[in-house]
């Protein structure tokens, strides 16, 4: 009886999976083991050869016919697995890793064109630039293409030949990588040529650092702390691919009325006692202009009353948050004669303890000082 284990247990894969499902499969584990990834693991090498050896018969239509019908029996006498070592598998299965879908190597490629570099971008907003949305005129340092060489890098034009490692390919494939995967090529970093003399200006980068206006749009809702993504602002592509991209790190001011919770909006507004007590209509400030406030007589100080709709947008979608009004008594510090009495009347009625009349206290203390007598 074989101590093998079933192929299809080995890949994962049902009895009834299709010769595309068998071929993921086989990658998946082939990668996960691979030994250049688990270098010093003969644990992970000898999955990784039992893998290749499951995927050589479960890949193979009249194999797997005889494999399905006889298991590993039906493989002695030449039908099992035909390799010897780790070159053999790397040899026989490398293009299923190539993304070509069939044979090796093909016709000469040509570099790939690299993406601009990203750039970064510190924007400060008022609180209601950053509820709203604003165009910004914003200054930042970027990377241009060098005008001197027009982005080639070289001095003169024939200071500019093929990399000879990679023919002008900008990549090389390593057929002991990970299943002959293609990388940057070490001598040329990708560009498919080598400068023999770089171009005074920038140095050979094909990039010069200059200072450049733009006017950019923060969308609304954004939050202090915020990174905002603008796409196409970043730097030119010195091989004609794509620019890179513009991040703004938002940072927005102290407001002298609102603090912002999230989407919401909290202000701390004063009423009177009054106010407080017999209740009021008031007018309450908002980003977009004063709107009427009911208080319910009975209000007490620290209270929290919502207006609907009042907030900030959520830039991730939804409805705008809300205005948080919270109340608290104002205690005035000077008070009318009026004022006074009315208040001690009010006193009297509640039956509480409050400080003398000041106008008579300072009559007792004046009369003290000139006739000794309290009363």
């Amino acid at each position: 009886m074989s101590d093998k284990r079933d192929y299809y247990e080995v890949l994962g894969v049902e009895r009834s999976a299709t010769k595309k499902q068998i071929d993921a499969a086989y990658r998946k584990v082939a990668i996960k083991f691979h030994p250049d990834s688990n270098q010093g693991d003969e644990s992970a090498t000898d999955k990784f050869k039992e893998a290749a050896e499951a995927y050589e018969v479960l890949g193979d239509e009249d194999k797997r016919h005889r494999y399905d019908q006889f298991g590993h029996a039906g493989l002695e006498g030449g039908g099992g697995p035909q390799f010897g070592d780790l070159g053999d598998i790397f040899a026989m299965f490398g293009d299923l890793f190539n993304g070509s879908g069939g044979g090796g190597g093909g016709g000469r490629g040509r570099s790939r064109q690299r993406r601009g570099g990203d750039v970064r971008c510190q924007v400060t907003l008022d609180l209601e630039e950053a509820a709203r949305g604003v165009e910004k005129t914003v200054e930042f340092k970027r990377n241009q293409r060098c005008k001197s060489c027009s982005g080639s890098g070289a001095a003169t034009k024939d200071a500019k030949e093929t990399c000879r490692r990679c023919g002008g390919r900008g990549q090389v494939v390593q057929s002991a990588g990970i299943l002959r995967v293609q990388t940057t090529c070490p001598g040329c970093q990708g560009t498919g040529s080598i400068i023999s003399k770089p171009c005074l200006s920038c140095r050979g980068s094909g990039a010069t650092a200059e200072t450049v206006t733009e006017t950019i749009h923060v969308p609304a809702g954004v939050d202090d702390g915020t990174r905002v993504r603008v796409p196409g602002f970043g730097e030119e592509s010195i091989d004609g691919g794509p620019r890179g991209d513009c991040y703004l790190f938002i940072e927005v001011r102290p407001h002298s009325l609102f603090e912002r919770e999230g989407k919401h909006l909290l202000l701390n507004l004063p009423i009177t006692y009054s106010q407080a007590a017999l209740g009021a209509t008031i007018e309450v400030p908002t980003l977009d202009g004063p709107k009427t406030l009911e208080l319910p007589a009975g209000t007490q100080s620290g209270e929290v009353f919502r207006v609907r709709g009042q907030g900030v947008v959520d830039p991730h979608g939804g409805g705008p948050g809300d205005l948080h009004v919270r109340t608290y008594i104002e205690t005035p510090k000077t008070l009318s004669t009026e004022q006074e009495d009315v208040l001690r009347q009010l006193a009297e009625l509640e039956n509480a303890a409050v400080t003398p009349e000041r106008r008579g206290f300072l009559d007792k203390l004046r009369n003290y000082f000139t006739t000794g007598e309290t009363s």
